[in-house]
Parts: C-alpha cells; structure tokens; sequence
C-alpha cells in the first residue's frame, strides 16, 4: 500500500504537534472556554446588535489578534512571568478592570447602540471596533489565566519543542473559538432586530451590558496572579 504522504514529508518533523490524545483533550477544553460567558462574547453581541454584522465580526477580528498575541507570549515564556509578577500583574488587572468599567459607564450614558431609530445609533469605525476587541481580550482574566496555569497542562515542560507546542496550541484555540463566535455574532444579527421592536427591552440590554462588564471588572481585580 502506497504512502498517502510525500517521501518527504513525515510527520517526526512537525516538532510542534502534540499527539493526537493531547490534541482531542485539549480541544474539548478549549471548546467548553469558548462557549463559557465572559467580556468577547458580550462585546460581540453587543457589537453586533450595534452595527451588524461588520461590527461583530470587526469585534471578533480584534479578540482574535489578542488571542495570538497571549500565543506568542505563552509560547517565549512570558505569560509564566507575568502571572509570577506580583506588580505586573496587578498593573493588567488595574488597566483592564478600567477599561471593563469605561464601558460599562458608556453603555449606561449613551447606550450600546440599541437605539429605536437605528440613524441615532453610536457608531464605531472598523478600525475602533477591531481595537476595542483587541483591548478586551488581551485583558480578559479567563483567557490570561487559561494560558498561564491551564494550556501548559498540555505540554511536557520538559520536551525541547514545548514552547513551539504552547504557540501551537494557543494558535489552534482559533480554530475552535472562531466558529462560536461566529455563531453568536449570525444569532445576534435576528436577535437584534427583535430587540429594535420595543425600547424597554433595549435598554435593559443596555444595563445588562453594563453589568456583565462591572462583574468581569471585579472578578478581574480579585483574580490571584499566583
């Protein structure tokens, strides 16, 4: 039986594999992450419900390049240090838990966006979108904490190839929590227009916003670094 592969190729030589039984674990772990609530799923929705579908996928593009960056850094080492930084630490749980509640204010003053008149909606170029989203994840506690203390689980500390492993491993989150956030961002577009039909509910969504952002930014301040 002939090999289905190149003779050049063998799979020995992707140093940053796992095996397969690492692989399906860690890809159960990531998906239950994915659908747990935390900051990007309520920023998509409420971006989404703001803007479309443009906006929610701007939103998610933003978490996304996030999620590459907390790779990378898992992967030279860094995420390790900073959860061992007590100061560091503390100086992201500052600027984050800020951050969660400026929007948290601003959903509250001016709303989410979830105007009856859609031309009084807030809008947001693509660009700010992008950037609000980055800003979130990079701040998020659950994902910081699931690349410092969960994912190296998954990799042999002692395995030369390990940290190639971490940024693989993180790069591959995407492909599992992309097509969540996919979903939400496609279900939010209808949920969107129902919630257009009666103000009332609008603005409940608009303190609802403000309170899923207010208990993340204390469960931010709380989370322990070590």
């Amino acid at each position: 039986m002939p090999d289905s592969l190149p003779a050049w190729f063998s799979l020995s030589e992707l140093t940053f594999l796992p095996d397969m039984s690492t692989l399906a674990g860690y890809t159960l772990a990531a998906f239950i992450l994915a659908i747990t609530p935390g900051p990007d799923m309520a920023l998509f929705l409420a971006r989404t419900v703001a803007g479309g579908k443009q906006a929610g996928f701007a939103a998610m593009l933003g978490a996304s390049t996030g999620m590459m960056g907390h790779a990378l850094l898992a992967g030279f080492g860094l995420s390790a240090l900073l959860a061992a930084s007590t100061t560091a630490f503390t100086i992201v749980k500052g600027v984050g838990a800020f951050y969660l509640v400026f929007l948290a204010f601003q959903a509250i003053r001016h709303g989410s966006g979830l105007t009856a008149d859609p031309s009084q909606a807030v809008s947001q170029s693509f660009f700010r979108t992008w950037l609000t989203g980055l800003g979130i994840n990079l701040t998020n506690p659950k994902v910081v904490m699931f690349f410092v203390t969960f994912l190296p689980q998954f990799v042999d500390p002692a395995d030369p190839h390990a940290a190639d492993k971490i940024v693989f491993l993180g790069m591959f989150f995407l492909v599992v929590g992309v097509p969540v956030s996919v979903f939400i961002i496609m279900t939010a577009e209808r949920f969107s227009a129902f919630l257009r039909s009666s103000p009332t509910l609008m603005r409940r969504f608009d303190y609802s916003f403000a309170a899923i952002m207010s208990a993340f930014a204390l469960k931010l301040l709380f989370t322990q670094g070590r």
